[in-house]
């Protein structure tokens, strides 16, 4: 998750799945937070009565999880029904939070110089274990222990983020998991509903959700996905709404993301507003008019966003993340998931700059071998933008223009970001007019910009962050009023200066190349290069076409059209309805696959998938 990610709380109605689930999976989710404390009381009841020993029973959860209310009604059930119960807080076995903070320093330094607003750092690749106390943790497990052993019929519940970590897990009749979809973490963590790891009291929102960004969601996101790897989760949570709970028990969670993994699907978009946000976007999804803009749409950026599964009258919303590791081989391949670390390796987005005010900053993305030795990041930051629509005077801005400088430019920002002086970017960076259905390509290095009067597709690989330096923002403010920060520190590092006009009209921005074609429909290469290891197709049909998986994931944006149903050739009943920009994941296990016209006019859809050869070729550098 993006620690740039500020969403906002609207939330899309549209985005909704509907696999197959029978009468018996429907019924067995347990809908309301007192029933589900209730449900699960009554199962420790019934294993106190059938056991004859105490019961220990692990609550564990996502970043931001509101146990209390849970924790609080199933020990007044059970102590209704004449049990002890006693509660153990897993912080209690954290350092102290001034130890942690001197510990962790390595991965949140503090170089105003580098980082002048304190947004990057280094992912921390260790787990809860690094976090707690050894000794307090020890004597935690020996309690446990003893507690297995003893003959008393009591009950016993730890809570908290942490507490089904590997050294406590032998000794749990029951673990359940409190799942929290991504912009809900964010919304409670600009509340104040939680502090970091460790802490007793919340740190201001930007250096809690930097601590949480490189630390606490890694370290978290990984127990998770231990627990979904080893299948030990017995009852799934979902709780973005303390005051209503889903609570999924283990058999039901497989049925539901087994069947979903069948379908074609969609993620849930999150919308954020932005100093440069545009009106397309508002105005197609009727957004609300609580926004003041609509700068980005998260359709599909893997860590920031939810899915939503129909179930009966019940609708499920968990993390994407979630889904990717539970599913991720079904869902990406085989090689997806051994070459990426079981990460979903592309992420999409809208930009939408139409009849807004201006354009994106002048920016530039780091390469692999950078964002591993700066950042311990997960890989490179590449991009691409497809032109979905374009008004007046619009424009991309790629690369630099023949014969200028690069120097000098460099110079020229440098001063601007330190003496806040207008730079002439115009004279330096080579832009093209925009007409809709152009694609560009961004491999890191590259400086770009998305002009004004425009809604781009962005296209990009895996890394997770935001590595974004700005080298020029026209000296504006941030919608919230102020400055916004400026990167050129490391923006000179990665800046490829030798990629001029001449350059990027040759190798980034590309002539359509027939890859098929038949009666009324044809596919064409519209981006690829070694650089990049995806490949950016187009399908252009007037009724139907058939594609193929392969075994390997394709993404599907409807970019002209009304409405497509993409089906399963097999089975037909696995299918999903899509509509304009509607972004579509077809699962790679699907195979073949036929896209039916619904509407009257022709279709165009974008595709992307990963380059026939993107195995151990998927992170060179730049």
């Amino acid at each position: 998750m993006s620690f740039m990610f500020n969403p906002h709380p609207y939330d899309d109605p549209a985005a909704i799945n509907r696999p197959y689930l029978s009468e018996d999976v429907i019924h067995s989710i347990i809908s309301g937070t007192m029933e589900s404390a209730i449900h699960l009381a009554d199962v420790v009841l019934k294993k106190l009565e059938s056991d004859g020993k105490s019961i220990i029973i692990a609550i564990d959860g996502y970043i931001g999880t509101q146990f209390e209310q849970m924790v609080n009604l199933i020990t007044r059930h059970l102590r209704l029904n004449s049990y002890d119960v006693q509660i153990l807080d897993i912080k209690n076995v954290f350092k102290p939070s001034q130890q942690l903070e001197d510990e962790l320093l390595e991965y949140l330094k503090e170089d105003r110089k580098k980082d002048p607003v304190l947004l990057f750092g280094k992912l921390f690749k260790g787990g809860y274990e690094e976090l707690v106390d050894a000794d307090k943790l020890e004597n935690l497990a020996t309690l446990l222990c003893t507690i297995k052993s003893n003959n008393s019929k009591d009950v016993y519940i730890v809570y908290g983020c942490g507490s089904a970590i590997r050294k406590l897990r032998t000794y749990y009749d029951i673990i359940c998991y409190f799942d929290v979809t991504p912009k809900e973490v964010i919304l409670r963590a600009r509340k104040g509903m939680f502090v970091n790891l460790g802490d007793q009291i919340a740190k201001p929102v930007k250096a809690l959700l930097r601590r949480c960004y490189y630390i606490d969601f890694e370290v978290a996101g990984h127990l998770r996905w231990d627990l979904i790897k080893s299948d030990l989760i017995d009852y799934y949570i979902l709780s973005n709404d303390p005051d209503n709970l889903k609570m999924i028990p283990r058999e039901t969670f497989s049925s539901i993301t087994s069947s979903l993994v069948t379908y074609p699907l969609r993620c849930k978009p999150v919308y954020l507003e932005g100093v440069w946000g545009g009106y397309y976007f508002k105005r197609l999804r009727n957004l609300p008019d609580t926004m003041r803009n609509c700068a980005w749409v998260f359709d599909l950026i893997p860590l920031e966003v939810s899915i939503v599964v129909e179930a009966g009258s019940h609708l499920l919303e968990f993390p994407f993340f979630t889904f990717v590791q539970k599913e991720g081989i079904a869902l990406m391949g085989a090689s997806c998931v051994n070459e990426f670390g079981g990460y979903f390796p592309i992420r999409f987005n809208y930009d939408d700059s139409y009849h807004s005010s201006g354009n994106m900053s002048i920016q530039v993305h780091s390469g692999h071998k950078y964002n591993i030795e700066n950042f311990n990041e997960h890989g490179r930051q590449d991009e691409s933008y497809y032109v979905v629509a374009a008004g007046h005077g619009a424009k991309t801005y790629i690369g630099f223009n023949e014969g200028i400088d690069a120097d000098e430019f460099i110079s020229e920002v440098k001063k601007s970001e330190k003496e806040f002086t207008p730079v002439d970017y115009r004279k330096y960076v080579n832009h093209i007019q925009s007409f809709p259905g152009m694609q560009f390509l961004l491999p890191s290095g590259t400086i770009h910009s998305s002009g004004r009067n425009q809604v781009v597709l962005e296209i990009g690989s895996l890394t997770v962050g935001s590595y974004t330096y700005k080298m020029y923002d026209y000296l504006r403010a941030d919608i919230d009023g102020i400055p916004r920060p400026i990167h050129t520190y490391h923006g000179e590092k990665v800046l490829c200066k030798e990629r001029t006009a001449g350059w990027v009209k040759e190798n980034l921005v590309q002539k359509p190349q027939l890859v098929r074609k038949g009666e009324g429909w044809a596919e064409y290469i519209i981006g690829e290069h070694d650089l990049l290891y995806f490949s950016l197709r187009r399908l252009e049909f007037e009724e139907s076409i058939l594609d193929d998986t392969a075994g390997k994931f394709h993404v599907l944006n409807l970019v002209d059209g009304e409405k497509v149903i993409i089906q399963s050739l097999t089975y037909p009943d696995l299918c999903y309805t899509q509509h304009y920009l509607d972004v579509v994941i077809v699962p790679a296990n699907i195979g073949k696959y036929i896209i039916n016209n619904m509407g009257n006019q022709p279709v165009c859809i974008h595709k992307t998938m990963l380059k026939d050869d993107f195995v151990n070729k998927c992170l060179p550098d730049s």
